[in-house]
């Protein structure tokens, strides 16, 4: 019996008002979820998307949505397996020997199969031809918006490779890698440390990005999660900034018409920006230790950003016997034989040594290891260099130094060098007039500081073995009278004290020299 014209209309109207109802779930962020969630109310059935391969992609609670019962999910597999095998656009299946499901196909590739299981709807065959061609356009752009993140995580992994590779000095493969990524890596740079909140830390490294002309190196750290760090060449921070003589190997770029550190703030401003002086790549660790200092220095600026201004190069402590002690203490390490294959070797300790004294317990985000198996390197090399590297401040110091005077260019030629004669110490190591010197020089800041931001305050945290609640005690204040009195110190220094990386080692290195702890 052919329908009356009323009941036409009806359907016309229904149709209709169903088309209207995707369109609108179209706009919406997570538009599949909630158009599959749409079609099992309408249909009365759970609507989902297969995969030829029978594989469920989609459901109204998201992929592998756990609201799709195992039997229901089977059928729907079954079916579009079927259905791709015999190359059909669309079908009923399953009727007889289950709950029938109906199922079309997408405008996708790889094929994608829209399905709805055990249907009430007696239109189910045209509300799903209407819903698939909306369907099919929001999961193509669903899944252009996950291709574009995979792009985007393997991009920032790629960048954060390279600069792991400069950290630990394999400046040439981060060169190889880098040149493939572009931009490639100049001869002298600038590290910059952007303190900004952590939601936005992506937004503001790619406006960073942006604004420098596509001339910054930029990774969002792997220690800190507030922190973006910019390898800059000198001369793109323009004419405010000290740039390094220029190579031959450098790419050209644009200056920009104010330094990048003032026009960050400017554009930004939740963010604190430390900035390094210019050095060559291969001394990067350098640089972003120094862009740390700058940036404590930074965060109670009132122009919100700071450059660094001190000198970090402990060599100076050391002649031939220096790095023969340097050697010697780290000797356990280097000659260490692991019993199985799967164990650190001297490489893997003596990286794991720096990362720790460089970050602390962060050291496992460093490395990407487990805290566990960090806390179990740690054992493993303070029984190695016989002292606690893992708890004594001193212990650190040392091992700091040593690692210092082991990686410098010169070391290998200064050990040769040095006389036979008994195993060099530490004492004898800062007992040189070019340490007392050094030493003299660091501590000055203190000594002409105010009492409150002096010597006496950092010698008592140091002696507590740079914990803050015994420090406090010891000076007979609050545990925030004490913060208080070391970050004035860190202004009046321009040193990192309470963060990490640390001047701690230093400050504990120039007092021994001195005879003052």
């Amino acid at each position: 019996m052919p329908a009356s014209p009323s009941d036409v209309r009806a359907d016309r109207a229904d149709r209709a008002d169903n088309v209207l109802a995707l369109a609108r779930l179209a706009s919406r962020r997570g538009a599949v979820r909630d158009m599959l969630g749409w079609l099992t109310r309408r249909t009365g059935g759970p609507a989902v998307l297969v995969g030829n391969t029978g594989r469920v992609l989609a459901g109204p609670g998201g992929e592998h949505d756990p609201a799709v019962a195992r039997p229901a999910a089977d059928a729907a597999a079954d079916a579009a397996v079927e259905l791709h095998r015999r190359g059909a656009p669309s079908a009923v299946l399953g009727r007889g020997e289950g709950p029938p499901v109906h199922l079309i196909a997408l405008d996708t590739d790889p094929s994608t199969y829209l399905a709805v299981i055990g249907p009430d709807d007696p239109h189910c065959g045209m509300l799903l031809a209407d819903a698939a061609r909306t369907l099919a356009l929001c999961w193509r752009l669903e899944q252009a918006e996950r291709a574009r993140r995979r792009i985007e995580s393997a991009e920032e992994h790629s960048r954060e490779a390279v600069l792991h590779l400069l950290m630990v000095g394999s400046v040439p493969a981060a060169q190889r890698i880098a040149g493939a990524l572009r931009p490639a890596l100049p001869a002298v740079v600038q590290m910059y440390v952007i303190e900004c909140p952590r939601p936005r830390r992506r937004e503001i490294a790619r406006r960073i990005d942006r604004e420098a002309g596509g001339a910054a190196w930029i990774v969002p750290c792997p220690v800190r999660p507030n922190h973006v760090l910019a390898l800059v060449p000198p001369e793109t921070t323009g004419p405010a900034a000290e740039a390094g003589p220029a190579t031959a190997s450098d790419a050209p770029h644009s200056p920009l018409p104010e330094s990048l550190d003032l026009l960050i703030v400017r554009l930004v401003p939740e963010c604190r920006v430390g900035v390094s002086a210019a050095v060559a790549l291969r001394d990067t660790p350098t640089a972003y230790e120094q862009a740390i200092h700058a940036l404590a220095v930074a965060r109670n600026a009132p122009e919100r950003r700071a450059g660094f201004g001190g000198d970090v190069d402990v060599t100076v402590l050391a002649g031939p016997e220096g790095y023969l002690w340097a050697s010697e203490l780290l000797a356990p390490c280097v000659r260490y034989a692991p019993a199985r294959r799967a164990d650190p070797g001297p490489q893997e300790l003596l990286g794991t040594l720096g990362s720790w004294l460089s970050f602390g317990g962060a050291a496992s985000r460093h490395l990407k290891i487990h805290r566990n198996t960090l806390a179990a390197r740690l054992r493993h090399l303070d029984e190695l260099l016989g002292v606690e590297v893992s708890r004594s401040l001193a212990a650190q110091s040392a091992a700091w130094l040593a690692l210092r005077l082991h990686t410098a260019p010169q070391a290998a030629a200064a050990r040769a060098q040095a006389p036979p004669g008994p195993t060099a110490t530490l004492d004898a190591v800062l007992g040189t007039p070019a340490a007392g010197t050094w030493a003299r020089a660091q501590l000055r800041p203190l000594e002409e500081a105010r009492p409150t931001a002096g010597l006496e305050t950092v010698r008592t945290w140091l002696r507590a073995d740079a914990r803050l609640p015994a420090a406090a005690a010891a000076l007979g204040i609050s545990l925030p009278g004490a913060r208080k009195r070391l970050t004035r110190a860190e202004d009046v220094l321009g040193r990192s004290l309470l963060t990490v990386p640390s001047a701690k080692y230093e400050l504990w290195l120039a007092m021994r020299a001195l005879g003052s702890l």
